[in-house]
């Protein structure tokens, strides 16, 4: 066996062989003989079958497993040429080459292994930043929404004309060419003026109605309105205000303080402002980071970290994107590829620089996330997967299992690291 080893570059390498005709047949005569001593064939006791009748009853299976045996032993010997360990490999091996002859077997392997990165000085590329200032002002904006929130709502005194963030409590009836339609009549919904729950042109005609008038209202429901019956039609309301309701005026001190810091027995206005100042920071935070700083910092390492990257790799992103894109295509334009390869190859290289980046940001983030000893076990993907479910009002249990038989934790999972590792590296400029 002549076998010649070729490192690429610090990714990648590939293997040729000349696999002769004579070890492919000793192979053959060495796994007869192991099959022999367990085979059930009719006529013959088990473990005495003799090596002719194994090979004619086994045949092609046994030529295919001795040249499989033959390429085990090309990858080792191939393997241990170039220094390389199986931990280092990723994915499996991939036959580039199997040129097969009465002879001899022309073989080439390629391997891929974990790319050897030098993280370097990686605080040194964090951009530089300030921490986002909150105003005393925008500190009482937020306890009076808060405390307009918990306000209950109250009859106005004086008959007045509606404006917006009223609540108007009010009977209704829609109809659609004089017919009343299903679903389209209320008594006493209490409507908040400007909150958009109903259909557009519907509440801005009721500013300026008093309590205990009564109006038709001209509508046309949207054409991608959900009742499809409904969708696109034109319709009248005919609505009577029963009341008209706004929040009651509240007090904002101790007393407000002690209800929203419910168990705190030092709640104060002061702790209650210190508090909501500390959550506006952090939500302040929060958006500079997710919208700034975490894809600039992102971008920053891929830019200047570099390191050769598993060929295979970029080669499954490209894939991926593609098969995205196709999914979007119509059925003449799939056809259109795959009559013509040279098309299908152009486009399939529009995606490569980015698959290149994406891959690149997933081995360096790997990198610093072992380095920064960050990890997101299973556990918290099922919690953070749950917790949007209930918040969307789904079942957390089937939408972890739909993401689970999508195949989706792993990218979950990986999503989650970056967000650590890029929120720890930002965390640490703040501190210093």
């Amino acid at each position: 066996m002549e076998i010649k080893s070729n490192k690429i570059n610090g990714a990648n390498a590939e293997i040729e062989a000349t696999i002769l005709r004579d070890e492919v047949d000793a192979n053959i005569e060495k796994i007869a003989k192991e099959l022999s001593k367990t085979a059930n064939v009719q006529g013959f006791r088990k473990g005495k079958v003799p090596v002719a009748v194994v090979k004619k009853q086994y045949g092609e299976k046994l030529v295919e497993d001795a040249e499989a045996e033959a390429l085990r032993e090309v990858l080792s010997k191939g393997l241990d040429e170039l220094g390389i360990s199986n931990d280092s490999l990723i994915g499996e091996p991939t036959i580039s080459k199997f040129d097969k002859s009465d002879d001899k077997i022309e073989v080439a392997v390629k391997v891929a292994m974990r790319p050897q990165i030098d993280l370097g000085d990686v605080k040194s590329l964090v951009p530089d930043f300030t921490k986002p200032e909150v105003t005393d002002e925008e500190v009482d904006a937020r306890i009076k929404e808060i405390a307009e929130g918990q306000a209950p709502l109250v009859d106005i005194k004086r008959n007045r004309k509606m404006k917006e963030g009223d609540v108007a409590v009010i009977d209704f009836e829609g109809f659609i060419d004089g017919e009343a339609f299903e679903g389209g009549k209320g008594e006493n919904f209490e409507l908040t003026l400007g909150s958009g729950q109903f259909i557009p042109g519907f509440e801005e005609q009721l500013i300026g109605v008093k309590r205990d008038e009564e109006v038709t209202l001209p509508v046309s429901f949207p054409e991608n309105y959900g009742a499809e019956a409904l969708a696109g039609k034109a319709a009248e309301f005919k609505v009577k205000v029963n009341q008209i309701k706004v929040k009651d005026e509240v007090v904002v001190d101790d007393e407000l303080a002690k209800k929203l810091l419910q168990g705190d027995e030092e709640a104060s206005l002061e702790k209650l402002q210190a508090e909501v100042k500390k959550a506006i920071e952090q939500e302040k935070l929060a958006k500079l980071y997710n919208e700034e700083l975490k894809p600039k910092l992102l971008e920053t390492l891929v830019e200047k970290i570099n390191f050769d990257l598993p060929e295979f790799v970029v080669e499954q992103e490209i894939d991926m994107a593609l098969n995205k894109k196709a999914s979007q295509m119509s059925e003449d334009e799939i056809k259109e590829l795959r009559e013509n390869a040279d098309k299908l190859s152009e486009l399939r290289e529009t995606f490569r620089d980015d698959a290149i980046q994406s891959v690149k940001a997933t081995f360096i983030i790997d990198a610093l996330a072992q380095d920064m000893g960050i990890k997101v076990e299973e556990q918290e993907v099922m919690q953070t997967i749950y917790y949007e479910a209930m918040q969307m009002g789904q079942d957390p249990q089937k939408a972890y299992e739909q993401y689970k038989d999508a195949g989706y934790l792993p990218a979950i999972q990986m999503s989650m690291v970056e967000d650590r590792v890029l929120s720890t590296l930002l965390n640490e400029k703040i501190e210093a």
